[in-house]
């Protein structure tokens, strides 16, 4: 929004408006990313403290802290008089994502039947889409008021207050209930989600849960680190890092982020920006709940596969037609079909990630750690996105002005490393229990030398 940048990054206004400009360098400026990654550092410090968080007072109470956190970061960002206000709001909404991006995942895959847990984890993605998707209308509905970026940051407020709210009518997870001592309370909520038509059900998976949690309070006397890196956690450990890292290494983040300025970039004015990026994350959002109806039916790697073919193949069409015609120079104009091609692009692009590595990267980590190191283990996968998100969005627009199409050639070659990735070394945890998810590694080709024949 033009008056955003007249008050709080000037100096990209003005490089936009010169007349000669290399499209690929117009918004490449460290002032303007620092705005937009400042909240990843924060998410990632939070969602390493998350962990005893969540251990020690439950999932549930992260969520309600995670939200109040974000609530107050909202409102310092709406009210913002100077760029230290702006990054301090959006260093708050850090913290608050970072607590309930670790303890929300964990909540549903702990909560949810083992038959329906992909549905349920992808939930948590499909809100995200369509906070995604709402954002772009107001953004759209407020670009031509003067204080429309003031609407626009703290409207934010509302969905956090929802949250918060929400979590005080919700139970804690069994799991999580028995692994602080209140059996009782572990019971209860058990009951509340499977039914009490289903009482031997309910008593079966009870007595379940809580031979594991035993397990888990034995274990709290080992540090963290001396247990996750044992070899027997080697592949849960792997996977809990290489996923998130190459979930943003697919460019999507960076993508969703700054597709206003990409579409800019291009030849689409402010509001016609603004309409495609919506356009964008509407698709994504039919993508994920497209993905919510097979997933329990086709499985994980089914959907990671066919998902990075799809993304593979439109990355390397997009630099095709940059290269085409924008050229490496950045100085070449393109038209205006072929922009709307670009966006029709990215659109096959956003649906391919978004019944793949968008919500399957969210789920497969909170679901295949042991209940004693799962926290941890959760806050691990979540600081690693942070990390890989803050690294790319930081240098995403100094990428796309040294490196032009070839920035998308570029993600186009991790996107071809996971999918194989995935091929060879994702074994798939469709409908197996998550306290039983140890048989997933026993009988895999290469990790079941990492594995004990029996859990412990």
């Amino acid at each position: 929004m033009k008056p955003f940048l007249e008050k709080f990054f000037p100096s990209v206004l003005k490089k936009a408006s010169e007349a000669k400009t290399n499209v690929y360098c117009v918004y490449d400026s460290q002032l303007l990313t620092a705005f937009t990654s400042s909240l990843y550092v924060a998410g990632l410090v939070a969602s390493l403290v998350a962990s005893r968080l969540t251990a020690a007072y439950g999932r549930r109470t992260t969520m309600i802290l995670g939200g109040f956190t974000f609530l107050f970061g909202a409102l310092i960002n709406g009210l913002a008089a100077n760029i230290a206000m702006l990054i301090s709001g959006r260093i708050l909404l850090g913290f608050g994502v970072g607590f309930t991006n670790q303890a929300a995942p964990v909540y549903l895959s702990e909560v949810a039947p083992p038959r329906w847990r992909g549905a349920f984890n992808i939930g948590f993605s499909c809100f995200i889409s369509m906070g995604v998707v709402a954002a772009n209308l107001i953004n759209y509905g407020t670009d031509s008021h003067r204080n429309g970026w003031r609407i626009s940051l703290g409207l934010a407020a509302v969905p956090a207050a929802i949250m918060t709210v929400g979590c005080l009518f919700i139970s804690d997870t069994p799991s999580s209930l028995l692994a602080r001592g209140k059996h009782d309370e572990a019971h209860t909520s058990l009951l509340k989600l499977r039914g009490v038509e289903n009482i031997a059900d309910v008593e079966t998976e009870l007595a379940e849960l809580v031979r594991s949690s035993q397990l888990a309070i034995e274990a709290r006397a080992e540090l963290f680190t001396k247990t996750i890196l044992q070899r027997r956690y080697r592949p849960h450990l792997v996977v809990a890092v290489v996923i998130p890292c190459f979930q943003q290494l697919t460019g999507i983040t960076v993508n969703a982020f700054y597709a206003p300025v990409l579409f800019r970039s291009v030849g689409f004015g402010s509001g016609p920006a603004l309409i495609a990026t919506f356009i964008l994350g509407f698709v994504n959002l039919g993508s994920l709940l497209l993905s919510t109806m097979v997933i329990d039916r086709f499985g994980r790697r089914f959907l990671f596969i066919a998902g990075g073919i799809l993304m593979l193949l439109c990355q390397i069409a997009v630099a095709v037609l940059l290269a085409v015609t924008v050229g490496a120079t950045g100085d070449g104009e393109m038209k205006k079909g072929y922009a709307v091609t670009v966006v029709v692009l990215l659109c096959i692009y956003a649906a391919g990630f978004g019944w793949s590595w968008g919500p399957l990267s969210w789920l497969v980590p909170s679901e295949i750690f042991p209940l004693k190191i799962r926290p941890a283990g959760q806050s691990l996968s979540v600081a690693v996105n942070f990390a890989a998100t803050f690294a790319l969005s930081q240098t995403f627009l100094a990428t796309l002005c040294d490196f032009k199409y070839g920035a998308f050639l570029f993600y186009g070659g991790w996107i071809f490393t996971m999918t194989i990735f995935v091929i060879m070394f994702l074994p798939e945890t469709k409908g197996i229990p998550v306290d039983s998810m140890y048989q997933v590694w026993e009988k895999h080709w290469y990790w079941q030398r990492f594995t004990k024949p029996t859990p412990t």
